[in-house]
């Protein structure tokens, strides 16, 4: 797909690969562009129902920004390449389909914030992942410090972001940061058999589900169940809700329109 990125696909799913290993995949302004034009490709595909962030990395998911290219940044460089690298995140975050990502080894700052805009994470017992960005005299800028808090609460990640630590995958499953943990070198597989089984519901249903959610968190009770029946108006009249009854009621696997 250009600098950093690959994409592999597996029938309905979309198996978007993190794939500059001669830097662990820190994330460049190149890869930054790319993954930002990768993602509205993706966004744009009907056929694509769920999508896996993996890395072809053995000892690294990402490591974050690239530092070394960093170093000879003028402060005029790092406010135009700002843009850049907030789109990239985005880009993730706002894929209109479930995004599944498969963590192993390093996965820190930048790049754990990559995980962060997934709607699952799925690590392996050697993930080590963390916001260090303070470290180096920065803040997190890929969304940490609001996409944190809404999984382990704002107490934790405070003191997570604070300290800079790094934190390793049991610690992290118990606290919240990661949502499944699989034995060493199954992130990939594990994520992938999850978004295979996402893929065989309605996309439409998927969607839906996935906007209300993401709208809804946070919201007062009332205003969040507005969008929820926003959500089922879009999908009770859809061709997949009448293929979906069909199917139950003929007790056959659905072959879904998807609109």
């Amino acid at each position: 797909m250009g600098e950093g990125i690959a994409v592999r696909t597996h029938e309905h799913v979309a198996e978007l690969v993190l794939d500059r290993p001669e830097a662990m995949n820190a994330v460049s302004t190149e890869l930054a562009r790319t993954l930002t034009e990768t993602t509205a490709r993706l966004a744009a595909d009907a056929s694509v129902r769920a999508v896996v962030l993996t890395s072809s990395h053995e000892r690294a998911f990402c490591v974050g920004a690239d530092l070394k290219e960093r170093n000879d940044f003028t402060d005029a460089d790092m406010h135009r390449h700002r843009p850049t690298s907030r789109a990239a995140y985005t880009g993730v975050l706002e894929l209109p389909m479930p995004v599944v990502a498969a963590v192993h080894g390093f996965a820190l700052g930048g790049g754990y914030e990559l995980a962060l805009s997934c709607d699952v994470i799925v690590a392996d017992e050697t993930a080590v992942v963390g916001l260090p960005e303070v470290s180096v005299g920065v803040v997190p800028g890929g969304g940490g410090t609001q996409l944190l808090p809404r999984r382990v609460g704002s107490a934790r990640a405070a003191e997570l972001i604070f300290t800079a630590r790094r934190v390793e995958a049991a610690e992290a499953h118990a606290l919240g940061m990661v949502d499944r943990l699989v034995p060493a070198g199954e992130a990939r597989t594990a994520a992938l058999e999850l978004a295979r089984r996402i893929a065989g519901n309605s996309p439409v249903g998927v969607r839906a589900a996935k906007r209300a959610l993401r709208l809804g968190f946070g919201r007062e009770l009332r205003a969040g169940l507005e969008i929820e029946d926003a959500a089922w108006h879009r999908t009770a009249l859809s061709a997949d809700r009448k293929e979906g009854v069909a199917a139950f009621n003929e007790k056959r696997r659905p072959e879904w329109p998807g609109a």
